[in-house]
């Protein structure tokens, strides 16, 4: 077996009604705190009601889209001007994402950019971030167990990482409650990001007895359960999609992503589209495109075909990749040409996701030909 290591928040809380449960466990991050919430500043209410309950002193900073650089500035220009001991987020994975990389440079000397992957220098950070908690509102991106916060960056029309194992949340509340009547949309995007979260790490050259543990028990569920909640509210489904992404986000912390990630990141930084909508359009594409990659005697087909057995359970048909696409499209998710991908772009985010720490770990070669081909049938 080869060596391996776990990164993870030093405490997870999951269930219904933990996130009321956790505030004085919050609270004791420090005395002034910044909560990084979503568009509706109302849905922030109840934390920071409670929080002040507590004594702690509260600043919200809203993020109302997927982060970039002028919105990580501004937060970062409110958090020292109100010397805040800690950050949390509550919302979906742009504002964890925001909070996370406000949390990590709070207290760091110079420029954002000293810390960016790839447009960035990349450099570690100089101090250790603020104490952060982590509380999603979405189920799909994970981000609240992982050690990294995607920020776009408009000059360069990418989005690219802020990365260090410092970054992991000191404590993550996942409560499925407040995903209850996530809008349908929504809930199907960030449904099949969770999902390519799970079965992109347990596909991946990096898989290991941890994650593959994590994501053969959620992938048959996580399928099911976003069925079901596409056809109606369901809330034993929003507790199995509130898991899947908590493991999804673990699984990908501690093994890898692939050609997916790789696409996406680049196609987000270019279009401005949700990430989840871009993963799950890509999903059943690199899935075929990988597994014919694969040599005839390769040990990895059979998790492919694990894969495949379960899409046929939960969506029929003789091709379970074909059969995910044709039901993903069908409740309503955007092809890549609507979520704002022209083709004339296909060979530019093939060259650069070729490139990518995404597909360091994709378990077959997939080269910028390959890559673009996947972007021509998704599109």
């Amino acid at each position: 077996m080869a060596p391996f290591a776990i990164r993870q928040p030093r405490r997870i809380r999951f269930g219904r009604g933990e996130a009321a449960a956790a505030v004085a466990e919050i609270a004791a991050i420090g005395r002034r705190l910044l909560v990084v919430h979503g568009r509706d500043p109302g849905r922030a209410d109840w934390l920071i009601r409670a929080l002040a309950g507590e004594g702690v002193a509260v600043v919200g900073h809203s993020c109302p889209a997927e982060p970039d650089l002028p919105m990580l500035e501004a937060a970062l220009a409110a958090a020292r001007a109100a010397g805040v001991e800690g950050v949390v987020s509550l919302g979906g994975g742009a504002a964890i994402d925001l909070g996370k990389a406000v949390a990590a440079l709070t207290p760091a000397p110079g420029d954002p950019l000293d810390h960016l992957e790839v447009v960035g220098r990349g450099r570690p950070l100089a101090a250790d971030p603020l104490p952060f908690v982590a509380i999603p509102t979405t189920a799909g991106t994970g981000a609240e167990v992982t050690a990294n916060a995607v920020i776009g960056v408009p000059e360069h029309r990418r989005k690219v990482s802020l990365r260090d194992d410092r970054m992991i949340a000191a404590l993550a509340v996942v409560d499925p409650a407040l995903t209850d009547r996530c809008p349908p949309a929504v809930t199907l995007a960030a449904g099949l990001d969770a999902i390519t979260q799970l079965i992109e790490p347990y596909l991946c050259t990096r898989a290991n007895p941890h994650t593959d543990v994590l994501c053969r028990a959620a992938i048959p569920g996580a399928l099911a359960a976003l069925r079901r909640l596409m056809a109606a509210e369901d809330a034993e489904a929003r507790d199995a999609m509130a898991w899947a992404s908590l493991a999804g986000g673990l699984a990908l912390a501690n093994a890898g992503l692939g050609a997916v990630h790789g696409l996406a990141g680049v196609i987000g930084g270019m279009t401005g589209a949700a990430h989840g909508a871009i993963c799950g359009a890509l999903l059943p594409h690199v899935l075929r495109a990988n597994r014919a990659a694969l040599a005839a005697d390769s040990p990895r087909r059979a998790r492919f075909d694990e894969v495949a057995g379960w899409l046929f359970a939960a969506f029929g048909g003789p091709d379970g990749a074909a059969a995910l696409e044709a039901w993903m499209h069908g409740a309503g998710l955007p092809r890549l040409s609507r979520l704002g991908l022209a083709p004339a772009d296909h060979g530019a985010v093939a060259a650069a996701a070729a490139l990518s720490s995404s597909m360091r770990a994709n378990p077959a070669p997939l080269g910028p030909d390959a890559l673009a081909a996947i972007l021509q049938a998704a599109g």
